[in-house]
């Protein structure tokens, strides 16, 4: 019999007023792609953690070719040949491409470290996958789903024989998914082992040899890919069957221009940017990595500035030159990273989710904590925010439970006008419906919806119409009865000739 490459057993872990994992136990074939799926809090983030040394389990025990192991450290765990890709980007902003491919293992050379070294490598790793960045770039000037994109390659670069990939495509385009899932097919054939976390079930059962999966911390059962299918996950993973309510999108009555931008640049980033969202419509954004779809959100919301265009909301023009002024002109935008530029983790989720609206709960010079929790309460039972309490602090929840706070954020601020930028990224399907059906409610109460988001099923389920960019400017705007993927991405690679 095989032995497997790695194990776990019994593992328990809890924080204060939960328990996150209670008993797992699952074998990992070398040689193999094992998928584990579950809903957001299930317990996926916090038993990968453990296996990568971030966290010590409670009980429990690990098991490399058949080896107990203890996992101190991530440092650990990569001398015995685990790495992993984190849903959560933890980088440093000033670092380079370079110095990010071996952090944690720079090379020496008498004594000294070997600089050359890196960048001949880092410039062979992007030249082997068609990447046009130099290796002096600093990350601060790459989108998330660039950096996340090196992540991977940073993994796959240092060959461990268990790779570990939470959420390894929730920002990275069609062509980076294809590249991503030829590497790891490469992978399996060379015997290594890649530990799948992922909530797109098409990717599962594309990759999966095995899958595992979890609800409420604990094993509901450990197949073969062959013996189940999509319908069988779901139940799983959420007692019911949600596949016939994937897309919630219902038809409203659609009214006045909410949103006008015209003429929108920003040096070498977007040209010429021109959108109309009516009240009640939901309208799409799509486009490649590096089309330039977060940085036109971002400068509508004062997070970066305009070099040309104007900005109208309800009729009105306003100059966002800050956030502020779009808040105050009812503009809220949910960001695509929500560690960066949407969470505050060391504040609770009641803190988190009323600092856009602090004047409702303060006045007087105090906050009244009954009308704040009062508030928050509303929204923290309508979004199914899986916490003990909303004292608990935002950073020890999922990322899946994060985003639906910060969703509630905005809701509370009830505007006029929501840019959403990637809202289901990273997210279970429970909660991608649960936030679907939001949406929908925001949108028959009259509010204007842009939403950015690389999975094209989605904007085609969820839009009313869909505007396409390509290298930072629009190539076309699609109505329902041109909705395909395959007419999308050729608006978005800019193949297709604009009338």
């Amino acid at each position: 019999m095989t032995v497997p490459l790695l194990s776990v057993e019994g593992i328990a872990k809890s924080f204060p007023g939960v328990k996150a994992l209670d008993g797992v136990s699952f074998d990992v074939r070398p040689g193999t792609v094992h998928a584990l799926c579950g809903e957001n809090g299930a317990g996926k983030s916090t038993l990968m953690k453990i296996i990568n040394g971030i966290y010590q389990p409670d009980a429990g025990t690990i098991r490399v070719r058949g080896d107990e192991v203890q996992i101190k450290n991530p440092i650990d765990a990569r001398a015995r040949g685990i790495a992993m890709i984190a849903q959560e980007l933890n980088y440093v902003p000033e670092m380079t491409i370079a110095e990010n491919f071996f952090l944690g293992r720079l090379p020496e050379k008498a004594g000294r470290v070997d600089w050359s070294f890196i960048r001949k490598q880092a410039t062979h790793i992007l030249r082997e996958e068609g990447l046009d960045y130099s290796p002096n770039r600093r990350l601060s000037s790459l989108t998330v789903s660039e950096i996340q994109m090196l992540e991977i390659l940073r993994a796959v670069y240092h060959s461990a024989d268990v790779l570990i990939m939470d959420e390894p495509t929730s920002a990275i385009a069609h062509r980076e998914v294809e590249s991503l899932f030829r590497k790891i097919r490469a992978l399996r054939a060379q015997g290594k082992s890649i530990i799948y976390i992922s909530h797109k079930m098409d990717e599962v059962f594309e990759l999966a040899d095995d899958i595992t999966v979890l609800r409420d911390g604990t094993v509901v059962k450990s197949q073969r890919a062959t013996e189940i299918d999509l319908n069988g996950v779901i139940a799983q993973m959420v007692g019911r069957d949600l596949d016939h309510l994937q897309y919630p999108k219902e038809r409203v009555e659609v009214g006045k221009t909410m949103f006008k931008a015209t003429g929108l640049s920003r040096d070498k980033m977007f040209a010429d940017i021109d959108l109309e969202i009516k009240a009640g419509e939901i309208v799409g954004l799509a486009g490649l990595i590096g089309a330039g779809r977060s940085e036109v959100v971002r400068s509508v919301f004062g997070l970066d500035p305009l070099d040309e265009g104007t900005v109208e909301v309800d009729g009105t023009p306003i100059k966002v030159t800050n956030t502020k002024k779009a808040i105050d002109a009812g503009v809220a935008m949910l960001s695509e990273d929500r560690r960066l530029v949407g969470i505050i983790p060391q504040l609770s989720i009641k803190k988190n989710a009323t600092l856009a609206t602090l004047k409702k709960v303060v006045y007087g010079g105090r906050t009244h904590r009954r009308a704040e929790e009062s508030l928050v309460r509303e929204y923290f039972d309508k979004m199914r925010v899986k916490a003990p309490s909303t004292e608990t602090r935002i950073e020890t929840l999922s990322g899946g439970n994060q985003q639906k706070v910060l969703l509630a954020r905005w809701m509370i601020a009830n505007p006029k006008v929501m840019l959403l930028d990637e809202p289901t990224r990273g997210i279970d399907i429970g909660a991608k419906f649960e936030i679907y059906k939001i949406m929908t409610e925001l949108a028959r109460q009259g509010c204007a919806i842009l939403m950015i988001s690389s999975e094209l099923p989605e904007l085609i389920g969820m839009c009313d119409r869909i505007y396409v960019m390509s290298a930072g400017r629009l190539t076309g705007e699609l109505k329902p009865d041109h909705y395909d993927q395959e007419t999308i991405l050729k608006y978005a690679m800019n193949e297709i000739e604009v009338a």
